[in-house]
């Protein structure tokens, strides 16, 4: 069996992937905050870990896949004040919008997906103990990590003393010991909401909530930790160190989670996506011209570590490569395929590589090409390895991606019919018009000494 590789962000290389537990993986990865519509950055993250989660499950016996809702923060109290509504109905609407849309582009859900609001107790404790371990303090209300107490804080991005105070993302409050300090606990006043604490009324910080949840749902040390590339620092520096200096080992941040995967960001057509440029495209609104496959497809072109430049090029590429598999898979319908257990994980070794996605979809065009060469290809093994990368890629799931109408498809074989004689009349002008009008129809067709045959253009 191939080895698998992963690029260890903590460490800054690729390195062979050594379980905690052979016979169970444990794998993390941080989720939405459900305040609005997924876009194309959100369906990345989830298409990369949801492909990566496939391939371990087809190496190894037991994975356990964790993926948060955050749904407790400053932009969804926002959100619920500019809409008059109440937080739950902000953060259930927005639940269920994000799992419906992950969905259309085949990605699972989660075997578990907390909410942060269902681990406050946890929350509470983790403070506590950091506070009582003196890495936390209470001030104002308020209760901060002190970064300085904690000497290995920058290992994973990476990061010197005068970048992380630069890289805070946040102001520097006149309760704070140490500008690098940040938040665990704040206070909420009457119009928002929050817990009883032993600091008060309130309610968590952001970082605190994916240390108690991995924690709960996963236990330390586990596996994988997943997430964007923007989640790098602060978001998973100071996990790194909540979670090491409570319950974890102090001296090695890989004691909270061994292996750290992030995938880069998706730009719009050169653009990073924003407000202001108004190129931020959400996954509700592609849903409704393209085919999730191809979507999830056009996602998976670029590697994961690289960044995703999004465009009408890559969704076709996608979609035209999608097409002529599903043409194959329809020719081959009648064909036993073989047991998976017999192919191994041969067809998909290229993901062995740090999850290489565009490598595998490289292979999937060379198959194409072999079987339409048809040089004594065995249909057996070809239908096979589709059918099994396509469980791992998260694609082919779909019979009816390429179906026509059953009008649509008589039309087409009656026109084909006249073509055909047309063309046995010589009347070549006939048979040209005809073959237009079938390209307009969306159907291409080809000519081969056993007939002519057609499918939907890609």
């Amino acid at each position: 069996m191939e080895t698998l590789q992963i690029f260890n962000t903590l460490n800054s290389k690729k390195e062979v992937f050594n379980p905690i537990d052979k016979n169970h993986i444990k794998i993390y990865a941080c989720g939405p905050t459900v305040y609005n519509f997924a876009h194309i950055g959100n369906a990345r993250m989830a298409v990369v870990f949801d492909t990566f989660v496939r391939t371990l499950r087809v190496i190894y016996p037991k994975v356990t896949y964790v993926s948060n809702i955050t749904d407790i923060d400053d932009k969804i109290i926002d959100a619920a004040k500019e809409q008059n509504v109440e937080i739950s109905e902000i953060t259930e609407k927005y639940t269920q919008i994000y799992n419906e849309d992950m969905s259309m582009l085949n990605v699972l859900k989660p075997d578990i997906q907390p909410k942060a609001t269902e681990y406050i107790p946890e929350m509470i404790a983790l403070i506590e103990d950091l506070i009582d371990k003196e890495f936390a303090y209470e001030k104002d209300k308020h209760v901060l990590f002190h970064v300085p107490s904690y000497s290995k804080y920058g290992e994973l991005s990476n990061r010197n003393r005068e970048e992380q105070i630069a890289g805070s993302r946040v102001e520097i409050a006149p309760f704070k010991k140490d500008p690098s300090d940040f938040v665990l606990w704040k206070p909420s006043d009457d119009s928002q909401p929050g817990w009883d604490s032993p600091w008060g009324f309130g309610r968590p910080g952001w970082h605190t909530e994916c240390s108690a949840m991995s924690e709960k749902t996963l236990g330390l040390p586990f596996d994988i930790h997943g997430g964007g590339r923007d989640l790098i620092f602060p978001h998973h520096e100071n996990e790194i160190a909540q979670s090491c200096c409570s319950t974890a080992n102090i001296d090695e941040p890989d004691s909270y989670a061994k292996y750290w995967m992030h995938n880069g960001f998706v730009t719009i057509e050169g653009e990073k996506m924003s407000k202001s440029l108004g190129n931020i495209i959400l996954v509700r609104d592609l849903t409704q011209n393209y085919h999730g496959e191809a979507i999830r497809l056009a996602l998976l072109s670029s590697h994961y570590r690289q960044g995703l430049d999004w465009n009408e090029k890559i969704i076709h590429q996608a979609k035209k490569l999608l097409t002529k598999i599903y043409q194959i898979l329809d020719e081959l319908k009648d064909v036993h395929e073989i047991e998976s257990e017999s192919l191994n994980i041969e067809p998909i070794t290229t993901l062995m590589d740090d999850l290489n996605t565009p490598g595998l979809i490289a292979e999937l065009n060379q198959i194409v090409k072999e079987y339409n060469a048809d040089k004594g290809v065995d249909k057996k093994i070809i239908k096979s390895k589709l059918l099994l990368i396509g469980s791992v890629l998260g694609i082919f799931q779909d019979k009816s991606f390429n179906k026509v109408s059953d009008d649509l498809k008589n039309k087409v074989e009656v026109l084909i019919n006249d073509r055909d004689l047309a063309k046995s009349q010589n009347n070549f002008e006939l048979a040209d018009k005809i073959r237009d009008e079938l390209n307009e129809l969306g159907i291409e067709i080809k000519d081969t000494s056993d007939g002519t045959s057609w499918n939907v253009k890609s």
